[in-house]
């Protein structure tokens, strides 16, 4: 793709939108780092070890979260990819079980080594009698970005279903899950049982991954500069009431899990910023130096976000056994210190990406399965992450995922019928590679890519 193509009057929303590369990387890399601030362990002056949250305990937090929450806006960039890909799809001939199966395929192959290498670090700690408590404390915050799998993932099985309801409604689709959504928190709030808030992994997320499709539409394209600026700022002064006189935390990250209304507010104001970052962010992508960062990161995305926190907390733990090089959490020095560790974090990451990034890259596979096969695999890849979002991560579950994705991945793999089936046009159906890039448009292991975790195509 040539530099004029990066231009931001050159750029074809129905195609692709590189700005939206560089913030699929910005939203990863930020995920990094506040879990990085999230780690604490080291010694007290007293030498005895600390494990603590530096930054979840700082009086500022909650206000930062309101910037730093940066999820929603994943899901507003992962909704344009899929609605883009969906399309190429439809154009190639592909039905929805071959969408389905490879954005499921491309979630399930790299999660899998992650959820065998809990099985047997969990497995063997508890062989060797490491104290359980510590244990729970380390595994149930190396789990807690799983979530993810659930919520993009049945984000991602039911693109097909959404495309279609947004082709002939998309007003009336926004306004139905916009109800959806209001519904779930009044009753979960109004019963005090959290779990009725479960149903808006499907209002909510579905709502947010909407409005990528309306971005990917050039809706946000089609506004002045002032409304964007406009509704940017009605979007987070609804946080206001939403969190001061309703029920909601003011703590964006306690809005999470289960997702919530001001999740929404977020993502319409997020996607206004980001339209009006665009001329900036199509220039900065013109450079050949942010073009080859882009790259470099973008195509390890995936293992870059399921891997980091196990990766800092290995690196936390060895750092306990070098004099000196685990200072006291929250203090002066450790605070100081986040910086080296980070490009430590980001240098194992990448070292890692050449043993389990080939997990990313896209398969070559036969002919698509049953739509009901495909339906049981993205089931299969839904009910671990799911588990562990709400009972946290334990060795069952680490079991539980790896005989589940990996399952997954068999039924998704070659499946009987020659490498690629015709169609009732007589054409044969798309490939497991994603058609929407000349490489791997659907995976994080391509910048173009859009079909997984931190990418979109």
């Amino acid at each position: 793709m040539g530099s004029a193509s990066l231009t931001t009057s050159s750029i074809d929303l129905s195609k692709r939108d590189l700005t939206l590369d560089i913030a699929r990387v910005f939203c990863v890399l930020l995920v990094v780092v506040i879990h990085l601030l999230m780690v604490g362990v080291g010694f007290g002056s007293d030498g005895q070890l600390l494990v603590s949250r530096p930054l979840g305990d700082q009086p500022w937090f909650a206000a930062v979260t309101w910037i730093g929450q940066i999820m929603p806006l994943f899901f507003v960039v992962g909704g344009f990819a899929s609605l883009t890909a969906w399309r190429s799809t439809r154009r190639r001939g592909g039905t929805a079980a071959d969408f389905v199966r490879t954005r499921v395929l491309r979630l399930a192959q790299p999660v899998l080594p992650l959820f065998v290498f809990y099985v047997i670090v969990i497995g063997g700690a508890r062989l060797i009698g490491i104290d359980p408590a510590l244990l729970d404390t380390v595994v149930v915050g190396a789990g807690s970005p799983l979530w993810f799998l659930a919520a993009y993932g049945l984000c991602q099985a039911l693109v097909p279903t959404m495309a279609g309801l947004h082709a002939r409604s998309p007003r009336g689709t926004l306004a139905v899950l916009l109800v959806g959504a209001v519904v779930a928190d009044a009753l979960r709030y109004s019963s005090g049982i959290d779990a009725v808030g479960l149903a808006n992994l499907f209002f909510v997320w579905l709502l947010v991954q909407q409005l990528g499709f309306w971005y990917a539409d050039g809706w946000f394209d089609r506004r002045r500069w002032w409304q964007l600026v406009a509704i940017a700022a009605v979007a987070y002064a609804s946080l206001f009431p939403l969190t001061g006189i309703g029920p909601y935390s003011d703590d964006m990250l306690t809005n999470l899990n289960p997702p919530t209304l001001p999740l929404v507010a977020l993502a319409l104001g997020q996607a206004c910023i980001l339209r009006l970052l665009r001329p900036a962010l199509a220039a900065l992508m013109n450079t050949h130096a942010t073009r080859a960062f882009v790259f470099v990161v973008g195509s390890r995305l995936m293992t870059i976000y399921l891997w980091h926190l196990p990766v800092i907390i290995l690196l936390s733990g060895a750092a306990l056994l070098i004099p000196g090089a685990s200072p006291t959490p929250a203090g002066p020095v450790w605070w100081w210190s986040r910086t080296i560790v980070f490009v430590l974090v980001m240098a194992a990451l990448f070292g890692l990406s050449f043993l389990v990034g080939r997990w990313e890259k896209p398969r070559e596979v036969g002919a698509t399965p049953p739509g009901r096969i495909v339906a049981l695999a993205a089931v299969l890849t839904f009910v671990p992450a799911f588990c562990v979002m709400q009972f946290f991560l334990d060795l069952p579950f680490a079991v539980l995922g790896a005989v589940f994705y990996g399952t997954a991945v068999l039924l998704l793999g070659r499946w009987p019928g020659g490498a690629a089936r015709q169609s009732a046009a007589g054409r044969p159906t798309i490939p497991a590679s994603n058609p929407s890039s000349p490489s791997n448009p659907s995976t994080p292991s391509n910048v173009s890519s859009a079909g997984t975790a931190p990418r979109a195509s």
